[in-house]
C-alpha cells in the first residue's frame, strides 16, 4: 500500500477513536453526576461527530482501495458497484459495534458481570457478523475480478480493517474487575 494514503488515513481513524475514547471519559465523569440536558445535547454532538468522521474513513478507505487497485476500466465499472453495496452492509454492522462501544462508554464506571457478559457476547456476534459478511462477498469480488486482483482487494481490505480494531482497541479502557 502507498504508505502516504495509509498514513494520512490512519490518522483521520486515530481522530474518530479519540472522540471514542473522549465519551468514556466522560461518561465516567458523568457516573457520579445527575443527568442532565446539556449531557444529552453533548452526547447527540458527540454522535453526529462520530457519523461524521465513519462518513470520511469510508471515503478516505474507497480513496485508497482505488489508489492501490489496478483495473481496468471494464473492472473498475463491475467492481466498484459490489464495494458499494459490500460497504453499506458493513455500516449497518459497524453501526452495532459503534453503539456498542457507546454502550460500554456510558456503563464503564458501573458495569456489572451480567452486563460484562451481555455485552461482550454482542460484540462477539459482530465480529462473527463482519466475517460472516466478508465471505458472503468474496464469489461477488472473485466475480467481476481476476482471482489475484480479488486476493488484492481482500488484503487491502483486511489491512485497513485490521487498523482500525488496533486504533479501536488501543483507545477503549479495558474492563476493570
Amino acid at each position: 500500500m502507498k504508505r502516504s494514503s495509509l498514513a494520512a488515513w490512519a490518522l483521520s481513524g486515530a481522530v474518530l477513536l479519540g472522540h471514542l475514547s473522549a465519551v468514556a471519559q466522560d461518561s465516567g465523569a458523568q457516573a457520579a453526576a445527575p443527568p442532565s440536558s446539556q449531557s444529552s445535547m453533548s452526547q447527540n454532538s458527540m454522535s453526529q461527530d462520530i457519523d461524521l468522521l465513519r462518513k470520511d474513513i469510508r471515503s478516505q478507505k474507497k480513496q485508497l482501495i482505488a489508489a492501490n487497485m489496478p483495473l481496468t476500466d471494464t473492472e473498475a465499472q463491475k467492481f466498484w458497484p459490489v464495494y458499494d453495496q459490500y460497504t453499506a452492509e458493513l455500516v449497518k454492522i459497524n453501526n452495532d459495534k459503534y453503539a456498542l462501544i457507546q454502550e460500554y462508554a456510558q456503563n464503564y464506571g458501573n458495569m456489572t458481570d451480567a452486563q460484562a457478559d451481555n455485552w461482550s457476547g454482542r460484540l462477539l456476534k459482530v465480529d462473527a457478523g463482519v466475517t460472516a459478511l466478508r465471505q458472503s462477498y468474496w464469489p461477488k469480488f472473485r466475480g467481476v475480478l481476476p482471482a489475484k486482483k480479488a486476493a488484492l482487494y481482500e488484503q487491502i481490505e483486511r489491512r485497513a480493517q485490521m487498523l482500525i480494531e488496533i486504533q479501536l482497541a488501543s483507545q477503549v479502557p479495558l474492563v476493570q474487575p
